[in-house]
């Protein structure tokens, strides 16, 4: 059966960790779904096991653009899933983030995130199209919140339906807003061939690549 790349982006980090834990409480494998946060301003110090030297370092290391650094946090407290394994990660033109899953492995083996352009080289290797690629790395460059499911169709409208439901923003609106501040990224807005249907403004499908 083919497989979707789905995408949501996310003001809160809340609100999509709580569109996580319903795909894993529904069955989603967690090796299917990856997240990425923006870790400005150390915000996610409290959900972390890691040192004050060590933050200090991956936010050097983010900010000199000095390659994609290795997930070297825990995630804090009780909760099961995916967001136990969520690490710390520098990456190249994004900043420091917090990560766990799929996409952050894609991002770490073997230096590909650093060869391939970071976020959007990850991104544009699991089958989104570059301008997509481009404006989720840019969303989760400002704060955001990025969360990406593989998917076979049978199960992907069922998936979209949670990211949504949990509040992903409109990603061609917000493009649409950072290019009239003067955001200049090549092909910035997102194409709409790769909206996956009408009324769906908050998640975009894409085929699975080959990773």
């Amino acid at each position: 059966m083919a497989q979707q790349t789905i995408t949501a982006l996310y003001d809160s980090y809340d609100d999509a960790s709580k569109a996580v834990a319903k795909l894993e409480s529904l069955g989603v494998s967690h090796s299917d779904i990856s997240i990425v946060s923006s870790n400005e301003n150390d915000r996610h110090s409290g959900r972390l096991a890691s040192t004050d030297a060590t933050r200090t370092e991956t936010a050097e290391t983010a900010s000199t653009g000095a390659g994609t650094g290795a997930g070297v946090g825990t995630l804090l407290g009780g909760a099961a899933g995916l967001l136990t394994g969520l690490g710390l990660l520098a990456i190249p033109g994004v900043g420091p983030v917090v990560a766990a899953g799929w996409l952050v492995t894609t991002l770490t083996g073997a230096g590909i995130g650093a060869a391939a352009g970071g976020l959007v080289g990850g991104l544009t290797g699991a089958g989104l199209s570059e301008a997509d690629a481009h404006t989720y790395s840019e969303g989760v460059r400002r704060g955001g919140t990025l969360v990406t499911v593989r998917a076979d169709d049978a199960r992907s409208s069922q998936v979209m339906d949670i990211l949504e439901e949990h509040g992903s923003v409109n990603v061609t609106e917000r493009a649409e807003g950072w290019k009239a501040d003067g955001w200049t990224a090549p092909s910035a807005v997102p194409s709409d061939a790769t909206t996956p249907a009408s009324g769906r403004p908050g998640v975009r499908s894409y085929p699975t690549a080959s990773l």
